[in-house]
């Protein structure tokens, strides 16, 4: 039996979308061509190939060789299309494959994938877009029963996604000799070496290292436990103080106390760090990076996920928040609400999550000084006015919560992260053993009346806060989930006075 086909895939948008590459041998003039919308990176794969191939010992025959890629109307870019090419042009020339065993042939997967990129000495190479293709392919259920050839170079990290049933092989001629007499195939372990603990049958990994520490924030006693608050509830946080006053020093270190993650969460956002970590990802655009960086762009077909997108998972912090243009700061509103984010164009439509936690720090006027105990502000009220004018009330209503760094930094006292850590992964073991499947700050209505239920007095001093400061309703939902965290935080299956007071505390009115 020949085969004639293999499969690969192409990125389409945020997906993967199959690819059948297949291949023809015609008596005609020798030629060597590539079909199916296939980029320049693919038509340079013709001299790869056929370096690869001929430092292998394999003779190219006097005929017409046209290889498609099918959906032939698809766009497709990359060098990891050399690995299938080559396989298919060189599983012609094997001598011994004319006949194929019954046992083998019961064997044989229901598909055969390969990707990588070849050397012209017939080495197989990583690229860095068959990781998130990978991830992709095998959501799928339907590739349950297909196997993967992939270069050994990446067996170390691949062989940590769930499913995947893989040959990994240095070389074209050990790929080709796979496809002759597939091996048995390894199993791998998905374990990962990093501390962990387990919560209802679900293995959570967690950092115990800490390059940033807490420990070096002197004083800030309210902003560190506001920090501690939003890191238990994945709350959105701004900070509003002096220059030098602390704002960016807590934000950096957040991360590293932030709730655990499933293997799974790591392996969705290794999609776009390449790094296999529990480290949730921090990102620090400028004020003066544009729309598109910030939200996305898309040229064609080709989705390039913004600041907001890379953020997904982790922490997004924009400092001096009031110098991002107003353009920007309104177009976070949706993913500030919804957690996900759709670039419509003419070509592409895609919607990608953006469930990040959002930092935000500011000074308290232009000149930074209004709040300074030792220096002068230089700034009129028309001024004033103007610089927080460009935060609109709807931005400011989509702020869990809000501090004002103190000025005095007498205080000597200092919590590090590790105990900050501790904290806080002793709350999200309280919040799973309850049956809760989101952070606090993500509950919707049917989970706060299940979760974040009031006595009398507590019910009373809510309603009064709502009258005497105009409190909106996603303001009120909002009070309710920081409630929680901080209940959260002392194990507390009801949220108390003291639970809602400090909430309310927090609360930008």
């Amino acid at each position: 039996m020949r085969f004639n086909t293999l499969y690969c895939a192409a990125q389409v948008g945020l997906e993967a979308k199959e690819v059948e590459v297949e291949v023809s041998f015609t008596r005609a003039l020798p030629s060597f061509s590539i079909t199916g919308l296939a980029g320049n990176a693919i038509q340079e794969s013709r001299q790869r190939v056929q370096s690869s191939l001929l430092a292998n010992d394999f003779k190219f025959p006097p005929l017409k060789i046209n290889v498609n890629l099918s959906p032939s109307d698809l766009p497709k870019q990359g060098s990891f299309y050399d690995l299938p090419i080559a396989l298919l042009i060189a599983w012609r020339g094997a001598q011994d494959l004319s006949v194929m065993t019954e046992e083998t042939e019961s064997q044989k997967p229901k598909k055969f994938f390969a990707f990588g990129e070849l050397g012209l000495d017939g080495r197989i190479k990583d690229t860095p877009s068959i990781y998130p293709l990978l991830l992709s392919l095998l959501s799928d259920s339907m590739q349950c029963d297909s196997v993967f050839i992939l270069p050994k170079s990446a067996q170390e990290f691949y062989s940590k996604i769930p499913n995947l049933k893989a040959y990994f092989v240095e070389s074209l001629k050990e790929a080709t000799s796979v496809l002759l007499s597939p091996p048995p195939l390894e199993t791998f372990d998905s374990n990962l070496p990093f501390a962990s603990l387990e919560i209802c049958n679900t293995k959570y990994y967690y950092v115990q290292d800490f390059p940033l520490d807490f420990n070096a924030v002197i004083g800030q006693e309210r902003a560190k436990r506001a920090a501690l608050i939003a890191a238990c509830g994945f709350h959105n946080l701004l900070l509003e103080g002096s220059a030098g006053s602390g704002k960016s020093m807590i934000a950096s270190r957040i991360p590293y106390i932030l709730p655990p993650l499933t293997l799974r969460n790591i392996l969705q956002m290794a999609a776009s760090t390449l790094e296999i970590t529990p480290n949730r990802p921090f990102r620090n655009p400028h004020n003066s990076a544009t729309k598109a960086a910030i939200l996305g762009s898309a040229v064609g077909q080709n989705i390039k996920p913004g600041e907001i997108g890379l953020a997904n998972g982790g922490v997004l912090f924009f400092d001096e928040l009031p110098h991002f243009p107003k353009s920007v700061l309104e177009s976070l509103r949706e993913p500030l609400q919804n957690h996900n984010f759709t670039i419509s164009r003419l070509q592409a439509k895609v919607t990608y999550q953006t469930d990040f936690m959002f930092i935000g720090a500011m000074n308290p006027c232009p000149c930074g000084n209004l709040l300074n105990l030792h220096k002068e502000c230089r700034c009129n009220q028309k001024e004033i006015n103007a610089y927080k004018s460009k935060i609109s009330e709807p931005f400011w209503d989509r702020l869990d919560i809000f501090v004002n760094m103190d000025e005095n930094h007498q205080s000597t006292h200092r919590i590090d992260s590790k105990t900050m850590q501790h904290q806080v992964l002793e709350a999200f073991r309280f919040q799973k053993e309850r049956g809760q499947t989101c952070f606090n700050a993500r509950l919707e209505t049917q989970e706060l009346d299940k979760f974040c239920t009031l006595g009398v007095k507590e019910q009373d001093i809510l309603e009064l806060a709502i009258r005497k400061f105009g409190i909106s309703k996603r303001g009120v939902d909002k009070i309710l989930r920081v409630s929680r965290s901080i209940a959260d935080l002392e194990k507390s299956e009801m949220i108390l006075k003291p639970h809602l007071l400090e909430a309310l505390s927090f609360r930008k009115i």
